[in-house]
Formats: structure tokens, sequence, C-alpha cells
């Protein structure tokens, strides 16, 4: 039984869904508007705004589909109410970043800047040179752009310099000097 997919998500004020022919759904919202296809396979109905999403037997197969439909479909109303975002933050002597129109520069040790070209639907600032903020209204796109950024210097275990999420925690080692005396 599926205690994800059995959750019934609640539409806010403001929301509207509609469900189109082959379970192709598009939500709108005061963000912006998402759309995405569905299984046909699993039935989704709208109830005095509550979304529900049923599945027509118990094989795995179903089973699976009908916990992650559950799981976007909430993740496509949040996004388009309230947005997502993720913050990264530069730890390191003279990491920084910066935001010029579409394009995201960071400066992290290498002797070449990296740049990143900003796609449409995410919004990328930066509050202080050492602060990045990804928002948008679709959470895989937002944290995929987020992974890209951080995977060009991830955070290393000796010394911690890199780029990391706010507040993640890097374990640290000691290093070879710990063991002499």
């Amino acid at each position: 039984m599926s205690r994800i997919g059995n959750k019934a998500i609640t539409i806010p004020a403001g929301v509207e869904v509609t469900i189109a022919s082959g379970n192709e759904v598009t939500v709108k919202g005061p963000k912006g508007t998402l759309t995405r296809q569905f299984n046909s396979d699993l039935g989704i109905k709208i109830e005095e705004n509550i979304l529900t999403v049923t599945r027509p037997n118990e094989e795995k197969h179903t089973k699976q589909l009908h916990g992650t439909t559950r799981a976007l479909l909430a993740n496509m109303v949040e996004g388009v109410s309230e947005g997502f975002t993720k913050e990264l933050e530069l730890v390191g002597i003279g990491f920084r970043a910066a935001v010029s129109g579409k394009k995201l520069t960071l400066n992290v040790g290498y002797s070449h800047p990296v740049e990143f070209a900003v796609e449409e639907g995410i919004s990328v600032e930066c509050p202080s040179a050492t602060e990045i903020k990804v928002s948008g209204i679709d959470k895989q796109r937002v944290g995929e752009f987020a992974a890209n950024v951080r995977a060009v210097r991830k955070p290393e275990p000796y010394k911690g310099k890199g780029i990391r999420y706010k507040g993640e925690y890097v374990r640290r080692k000691e290093g070879k000097t710990a063991g002499k005396k």
C-alpha cells in the first residue's frame, strides 16, 4: 500500500488545475503554469479543491507509479503557488560568484572563470559574492541547476573548500600531519 500515493493534495486558493484527455495535467497559479503528461493507467480526480490519484490494480509497477505521480502533482501545485529555492554558498579564499544578465560566473580557484547560462524559468541571484540563490517553479529544474553549479567544485573534506548547499554538513578529515608526534 502506497502511503504517499493515497495522500490527498489540497489545492490552495488562486491555483487552477485542469486535467485533459490522456492524463495531461496543467496547473496554473500566481507564479506561472506547469504542464505534465502522466501515465494513462492511473486515475487523477479533482473534487472540491482536493486532488487524488488512484490506481487500477495492485501490480508492482502500478504501485510505483502511484506514489511518484502523487509526489510530482504535489510539487507542481506547490511550485506554482510558492515556488522552490535552493541556496548555495561558496567557501574558500577568493571564491566568488556574480550574475550578469542571463549568465552566472563562478571564480572558484581554476585558471579561468566558469560560466553558466541561466535557462528560461529559473532565476539566479547573488545576495553577496559568496552566496547563490536559485529559484523557480519547477522543482526538478531548480534542483538540477543547483546540482550542476555545486558539481563545479564540490566541498572537499580537508579544508571544507568548495560550493555547498546552505546548511550542508561537510564531514572533515584530519589530514596527514594528525598522526605524527
